[in-house]
Order: C-alpha cells, then structure tokens, then sequence
C-alpha cells in the first residue's frame, strides 16, 4: 500500500451539496492510494453567484456529512474573510495547515480551460498538482496540449481515470425544490432534512 501523503482540496459554492459531491470524493479516495483526505471548502458568500446561500447553512450541511467520514473534513477557510480567497491563497493556507502533505487541487475540465487565466496561475500549476474530471466530452490532452502553460507543467496535471458517474447538479437540485418537487434520494438525508427544517432555496 502507498503512503498516504497526499491531501485533496475540493472547492465549489455546494449549494447545497448533493450526492455526486462526495461520490466525487469518494472516486479520488478509492482510485489514489496515497489520498489521505479530502478536505471540501465552499466559498465565500462574496463570491460573486446567483442565488448563492449564506455561507453558515452550506457549511452546516457540508458538515453533517464530513463529520461522519474520517477521510473527509470540511474548511471554512475562504468563508472567514472580507472577500473570496483567489485558489492559490487557498492551497497555500491549506499547505501551511498540512506541511508534510502534497496538495492536489480538484476541478473539472471546463475550469482546466480557463486556468491559464487565474491568479498567480503558474505558480498554481507549478507548485501543486492539479486533479482533472473530465466533463461534457472534454479531452484533456487536447487541453493541454493547446494551452503554453499547461502543457509547460503537464506533469503537474492528473486526469482521473474514471468518467464521473452523475452529471445531475446543485443548480438542479435548486430548480426542483423550487418546484415542489422531491429531492430526497438526490443529496444525503442529513442535508434533504436540514433544508426541509430551515426552509431554503423556497422563494
């Protein structure tokens, strides 16, 4: 069995969290040995998004299920601040909590596109591993391969092998709750029953 020396950060707005999410997580833990945790970090309400909800409910819902997995932890890192921490803050302040830990970042293909436009992003993609899902029928390669910068630090930049499993999302979810409809075996029962109890995404 490898070590296990790695820490994967997992960032999004989870509004709410779903599923997939931590399927997702799931994924990364069962297929790299040497993941010793996944850590989710939502972002910040400052973020600027459509109908994002406050950031103590998608933290508490988050919570309700990386508190029951000792390979999942939950970080209110960008959420602390005045504004929403560019990735590399994040991976940084990450690194100083983990100092022995590689980190490896988690995105989808369709943010792999733009990250040559991102702060700081070489040293985003020369200091860290960047875990790639492919998605909507994304080749990474041709990503990279088309991108100067990517393809200068490709051995930085790890496809997961297998295809994600679910494609239905958090912005779904929203639009059948909005219409009544019932998403219960879509999310985790914490999460279906702590909106159910505080009300949300309801307008």
């Amino acid at each position: 069995m490898k070590k296990q020396d790695t820490v994967v950060v997992f960032g999004g707005s989870f509004n709410p969290p779903i599923n997939s999410h931590f399927g997702i997580a799931q994924q990364v833990l069962n297929e790299y040995e040497q993941v010793e945790k996944i850590i989710f970090i939502p972002v910040n309400k400052k973020y600027e998004k459509d109908g994002l909800l406050e950031n103590e409910h998608r933290y508490n819902m988050l919570k309700l299920i990386t508190d029951k997995n000792e390979n999942f932890t939950v970080s209110n890192i960008d959420m602390n601040g005045s504004r929403s921490l560019y990735t590399i803050e994040t991976l940084e302040e990450i690194q100083k909590q983990y100092k022995e830990k590689q980190i490896w970042f988690l995105i989808g293909s369709d943010n792999l596109k733009e990250l040559h436009t991102w702060k700081r992003a070489e040293e985003l993609v020369s200091k860290y591993k960047v875990l790639v899902m492919e998605r909507n029928k994304d080749n990474i390669e041709e990503i990279i391969v088309k991108n100067e910068l990517l393809n200068c630090y490709k051995e930085n930049i790890i496809k997961l092998n297998e295809e994600i499993r679910s494609n239905y999302s958090s912005t779904y979810v929203r639009s059948q709750i909005k219409k009544q409809k019932s998403v219960r075996y879509l999310m985790p029962e914490e999460v279906y029953e702590y909106i159910k109890i505080n009300n949300l995404y309801i307008e």
